[in-house]
């Protein structure tokens, strides 16, 4: 059983298996994904008008039926972007009947073409320079680079899958998962070789296995784009994970800089606090309770009120019956609040005491360690997610106040801690 294709215009190749409860011929299977998908991810990703414009090849096809059963293999040649990609392999396994049989749809790997071709192209440079001493023309650095490091030794494989694999992955204790043998590539460029490549959106088993073995620190450097947060949700689901760092917004680990690569390590976030930030990209809690910035006049006693006061009652009042009860205004010191602007898209973290005053300045990474080691804390302002993890130890540490750059679904609020976000602080 094989499927063959032209791969001169494609970016991607999408590559499915599928196994049906009857028997069944090629066009079924065509019309049953033609027709399951139709409709369900828009006008943009409609099958047949990517394939209209070109922007996906034609649909390969291979079916073989025995005892009663068939099973086959379904690629589809792509030229669309990552994103768009991960979400039209996605639609595949939507794909639940071909005809009145019964069928399943497994996404086994989304391949790199482009990969492919460079790959062919570093290994024919590396045999023309075996045996051809001289020096390589200035102007072609890049390539030269990944030339000279296959001469070295190159990529290597891991695992059952043979997946790309820096040459210090086997004895480093720091692990860098990324996606794709580009990325593995260009982190060699920048001196980085534990690293090793998932190869698609289908995380291999023997990459869970990897993340589970005992004085491992793994760290998932992914693209900043949709892609990236896809395949941040699926590794945390099969695989164990510590620390996130991603490429900046709308770019690929594959392209860029080693300023920017070095920079994005150094900013890593704890993977529990990352996967919180790319849920549906928006704060994870709503609730925004009313702020008064400055502290005010003690109010009197409701017996010593002149009757113009009654126009000066705050926003909150005990709940009618059958209501859900209102959370009382939040005070929040100028202290507090001017950092906010400070430390927004730096990962940073602030410590105050009961005097208002800075006692330790750290990486969203490190708070927790820090957070053991002082005794005084009074309030904390992160630029990171408030997990349930935080808010208990800032409750032990009895810690007033709690603000960061979102909030998580906590289980349990401590009583004794007031918790906010940016947002809430500064609209």
């Amino acid at each position: 059983m094989g499927t063959d294709f032209d791969s001169s215009t494609a970016k991607y190749v999408i590559r499915a298996k599928i196994d049906i409860e009857g028997v069944v011929d090629k066009p079924d299977v065509v019309g049953a994904v033609f027709g399951q998908t139709e409709g369900l991810l828009g006008e943009d990703l409609d099958l047949r008008e990517l394939q209209r414009t070109g922007r996906i090849g034609r649909i390969q096809i291979a079916i073989k039926s025995q005892g009663g059963n068939s099973r086959g293999e379904i690629v589809i040649p792509v030229s669309l972007n990552k994103t768009a990609t991960a979400i039209l392999a996605a639609s595949l396994e939507t794909v639940d009947r071909v005809g009145p049989c019964a069928a399943k749809v497994t996404l086994e790997k989304v391949e790199d073409i482009r990969g492919a071709k460079r790959r062919k192209v570093v290994s024919r440079a590396i045999s023309i320079l075996k045996g051809w001493e001289e020096d390589i023309a200035p102007g072609a650095s890049e390539i030269t680079t990944a030339v000279t490091r296959g001469r070295k030794g190159g990529i290597a494989k891991f695992g059952p899958d043979n997946l790309p694999a820096g040459p210090e992955l086997a004895k480093s204790k720091d692990i860098i998962i990324v996606e794709g043998r580009a990325d593995i590539i260009n982190l060699m460029k920048c001196g980085i070789n534990n690293t090793v490549a998932v190869e698609g959106t289908h995380i291999p088993k023997s990459i869970a296995e990897l993340t589970r073995k005992r004085g491992k620190k793994i760290i998932a450097f992914l693209d900043g784009d949709r892609g990236g947060d896809l395949i941040l949700r699926e590794l945390m689901q099969v695989a164990k994970i510590d620390y996130i760092a991603r490429a900046p917004e709308g770019k690929e680990v594959e392209e860029l800089t080693r300023r920017e690569v070095l920079q994005a390590l150094q900013t890593q976030i704890p993977a529990d606090q990352a996967l919180a930030l790319v849920s549906e990209r928006k704060p994870v809690e709503r609730r925004k309770p009313p702020v008064r910035k400055t502290k005010r006049e003690p109010r009197t006693r409701r017996d010593d009120r002149r009757p113009s006061e009654e126009f000066d009652r705050p926003s909150y009042r005990e709940p009618r019956k059958g209501m859900a009860p209102q959370r009382p205004p939040l005070e929040v010191d100028d202290a507090y609040l001017s950092k906010i602007d400070e430390i927004r898209e730096t990962f940073k973290a602030v410590i105050f005491d009961a005097e208002k005053k800075v006692v330790a300045e750290c990486g969203v990474a490190e708070l927790a360690k820090t957070l053991e080691g002082i005794d005084d804390a009074h309030a904390i302002v992160f630029d990171g997610v408030v997990t349930q993890r935080l808010a208990d130890l800032a409750s032990t540490k009895k810690i007033k106040l709690l603000v960061g750059a979102a909030v998580a679904d906590l289980d349990k609020r401590p009583r004794d801690l007031q918790i906010a976000t940016f947002d809430d602080l500064t609209q």
